[in-house]
């Protein structure tokens, strides 16, 4: 039975979990081959941050390939530090190895680091804050803006030199006109990844790439606790609490034939 990704290949970062690993899912159960990127972090100990979430963060993509492959799919898994501006040559790379070109980018993944320029040491929910620093805003844009740009520059330079004529790239992003406070390196380096996508989809569009932003609603990757939950709930500007695989769906639909005449947009999900 014909699925509507087969002979396509994707990379997905930060598929460890969340909404990386639910797109690769989706993807994958559709036909594409995927490599799922992603890298341990352990660095979440303090115990304002939901347990849930920080196992999520430290765990391997090994769970999410077994799922993959037990349904028939088709992927590998790396794990690779996105700080490194090798490393987007080198998943391509080994993504052409195991399954030939790739088509589809997802760009998922996030160096988080929450910084503020308030003197407050814990946000609202209680976790705590580091002032800006040379050192957030690079671990921030390292990952989020710059990797992002590189994965995108590696993707159109292959794409064009084999004449290739559909692609399709997505970014995930949050923060708003008026930033991020509280995550103000975050805001930031989510910025700078719309902006690259939209030129992306202007400059290769004559190349059949398409290139759409995706902006998820509160979505539980394991850091939604009671009160996030209650903040939505009272907030005249947030309607849901999400699952990652409702995520993945819109993703899968903007990677898809029928998404063709959609790019250089930033979809709102609500």
């Amino acid at each position: 039975m014909a699925h509507p990704f087969d002979g396509h290949v994707a990379i997905v970062t930060g598929a460890n979990h969340g909404i990386g690993a639910a797109t690769a899912r989706v993807l994958a159960a559709r036909g594409a081959a995927v490599l799922l990127n992603y890298l341990r972090i352990a660095d979440e100990s303090h115990e304002a941050t939901p347990r849930a979430y920080r196992r999520n963060r430290a765990m391997s993509a090994d769970a999410t390939l077994a799922e993959v492959v037990g349904g028939g799919g088709r992927a590998i898994a790396v794990e690779a530090d996105l700080g490194d501006v090798a490393t987007p040559f080198l998943l391509f790379d080994a993504a052409e190895r195991a399954f030939g070109h790739v088509d589809i980018l997802v760009n998922n993944a996030t160096g988080w680091r929450q910084d503020t320029f308030k003197p407050a040491s814990v946000d609202r929910l209680g976790r705590p804050m580091q002032r800006v620093t040379a050192g957030t805003i690079d671990a921030q844009f390292a990952v989020d803006a710059r990797a992002s740009a590189l994965l995108i520059a590696e993707f159109a330079a292959r794409h064009i030199a084999r004449g290739g004529a559909w692609g399709r790239i997505v970014g995930l992003t949050s923060g708003g006109a008026l930033g991020f406070p509280e995550d103000v390196s975050y805001g930031a380096a989510k910025a700078a990844l719309e902006n690259y996508t939209m030129s992306a989809a202007i400059e290769l569009a004559p190349y059949g790439v398409t290139a759409n932003i995706v902006y998820p609603p509160v979505t539980d990757t394991g850091w939604v606790t009671d009160a996030v939950r209650d903040f939505v709930r009272a907030s005249p500007e947030h309607m849901h609490v999400a699952e990652p695989d409702e995520v993945a769906e819109v993703i899968a639909y903007l990677v898809s034939d029928e998404a063709r005449l959609i790019t250089a947009n930033v979809v709102r999900l609500r």
